[in-house]
């Protein structure tokens, strides 16, 4: 997609990625045991530093993007769909965190609406830096902070006009694999926790064949978007110089 972006990776890591085309950050750490927590926290302060409002983290296991339109869901070959999102954010004082959906759940046979509401923030996700939040845990830190800066009165937008194709969880080697995956009773203890951090809105159950936790974000949904002073909002169609062609 031709999108820069900075590879962080662990010191043990770099043989693997030194042949990807990417400003490389190899941290000052490795195999803490921690899951992505260090990194993930590592890459908002980095993001600080620089002197950004925002930053965009993603998982490693991410095939590609999608736009999804008149229940297509084409593959996009550059980044304009991340200025899309971020133009959007950004006419709002109150969004804390953002992202694209999994393109797995925005099915061609649904119909569904451009973005959602005050909900989980996977995996693709545009954060504000001046949030007052880290990263914590080892398990289901996405939903955790999702629920952290709903119970504030912040917003999330969940895009679904915007969509990551990513590798269903466990099906790739490397990440959390071995700290994290391989020694839970069916995630159980993944469910647990979250319900310990959130025992008003999670529930555990089971769910085709593994433990789950099941959120209850009913209670958001006061949350409202606060439009920025000045910003004037048109009723027409910019479809930000994107064309929808045939390969």
């Amino acid at each position: 997609m031709k999108v820069p972006f900075y590879l962080v990776i662990e010191p043990q890591e770099f043989n693997e990625y030194k042949h990807i085309e990417a400003d490389m950050i190899i941290l000052p750490f490795s195999n803490l045991g921690q899951g992505s927590i260090p990194a993930r926290n590592f890459v908002w302060e980095h993001s600080i530093k620089l002197g950004y409002k925002k930053h965009w983290i993603l998982d490693d296991n991410i095939e590609g993007f999608h736009r999804l339109n008149r229940n297509e869901k084409p593959k996009v070959s550059s980044g304009t769909i991340f200025k899309c999102a971020e133009d959007f954010v950004d006419r709002y004082v109150n969004v804390a965190i953002a992202g694209f959906n999994y393109h797995s759940f925005c099915k061609t046979t649904d119909k569904v609406p451009a973005y959602y509401l005050n909900t989980r923030i996977y995996s693709c996700i545009l954060i504000d830096n001046h949030i007052p939040y880290r990263w914590r845990g080892l398990y289901n830190e996405d939903t955790d902070l999702s629920l952290r800066v709903l119970k504030d009165g912040y917003c999330t937008i969940l895009f679904n006009a915007f969509l990551a194709a990513k590798v269903t969880t466990m099906r790739m080697k490397g990440g959390n694999t071995d700290e994290v995956y391989k020694t839970t009773n069916n995630r159980k203890e993944f469910a647990e926790s979250l319900q310990e951090q959130h025992p008003d809105v999670v529930k555990v159950v089971w769910r085709f064949s593994r433990w789950h936790h099941l959120v209850n974000y009913k209670p958001f949904a006061k949350n409202i978007l606060i439009r920025k002073r000045g910003v004037e909002i048109s009723n027409e169609t910019n479809e930000y110089n994107m064309k929808l062609i045939t390969i």
